[in-house]
């Protein structure tokens, strides 16, 4: 079966309970992530004994609020449609990823899921070589190519295919309002002579940042370029702790297959599924494992 016929062969009473939004699930893994963001960032500013080492976990947490950016731009993060507003604001602001220019970019990607002429993931190629692979998971790419695309947005020189005439404003005013802050901020530090943020924010993003690389080449690389999502898809089977900060998304050829699921419910549609699914791993080290194993060779 592919996966559509799994979401046909569902009963309403399945799809209703599977897709239904509650803002109580979302809340509550956002108070832990976020309030661990917080007490983080406190021990370092009070600079706790061996408080370099907190640097880590706060830039792995930072960097995996992109992974709550996506449930927000897919609106299933809460019920509420403000909440999920407010939070893909914040969220993209700190991983500089604007959320009206990624909703288009990701809508995009599910609409043409592992499509090599028109997934705009793919407009990056994947890492080939060893030289490759650690230049990604360093998160140079990422954040040289958001800094590019954020000035283009922001200059008023978006070309993506992806992002219709409509919405060319509303990326364009995003990336300004972004720049905008990241300037005062930058300029309040100066001013200020603290350097809070350094050690807070920018420094942790930095070296969270291949932590994020590492979770998300496992989603489709190498996958078959087919159309159906439980073959184009990885799952990759790991802890609670990587579930938790990673916000189900683990559960990716879930997510693919049936994008309206919220992230809460994603584990039951997984034991629906979980038959059906052709491309798995269990576990990131045995991906990349395996990745590097085969980098340079045909797929």
């Amino acid at each position: 079966m592919d996966h559509r016929q799994i979401i046909a062969s569902l009963s309403t009473e399945d799809r209703r309970d599977l897709t239904e939004k509650q803002d109580a699930p979302g809340v509550l893994r956002l108070a832990a992530h976020g309030g661990l963001i917080v007490l983080l960032a406190i021990l370092i500013l009070l600079k706790v004994p061996f408080w370099p080492v907190l640097m880590l976990p706060l830039g792995i947490l930072i960097v995996f609020l992109f992974t709550l950016l996506h449930e927000t731009i897919h609106e299933t993060a809460f019920r509420t449609e403000k909440l999920n507003r407010i939070v893909a604001v914040v969220s993209g602001f700190l991983i500089l990823l604007p959320p009206a220019w990624f909703r288009y970019f990701h809508f995009a990607h599910h609409r043409y899921t592992h499509d090599p002429d028109n997934d705009p993931e793919l407009m990056s190629p994947k890492p080939e070589t060893i030289a490759q692979y650690l230049r990604y998971l360093s998160g140079w790419p990422y954040w040289s190519g958001m800094a590019k695309v954020v000035t283009a947005n922001a200059l008023g020189r978006n070309s993506d295919s992806f992002v219709p005439e409509k919405g060319r404003a509303k990326v364009l005013s995003e990336a300004r309002w972004f720049l905008a802050l990241y300037a005062l901020m930058f300029a309040g530090s100066v001013l200020l002579q603290s350097t809070a943020l350094l050690w807070t924010w920018i420094v942790p993003v930095l070296i969270g940042q291949p932590f994020l690389r590492t979770y998300l080449l496992a989603e489709h690389t190498r996958c078959p370029h087919v159309s159906n999502m439980l073959e184009n898809t990885r799952t990759t089977f790991t802890t609670a702790i990587v579930r938790f900060v990673a916000w189900n998304m683990p559960y990716h050829a879930e997510h693919h297959s049936y994008p309206a699921v919220p992230f809460h419910r994603l584990p039951r549609f997984h034991r629906i599924i979980a038959e059906h699914l052709r491309s798995t791993e269990r576990g990131y080290v045995r991906f990349h494992r395996k990745l590097v194993a085969n980098l340079g060779k045909p797929e």
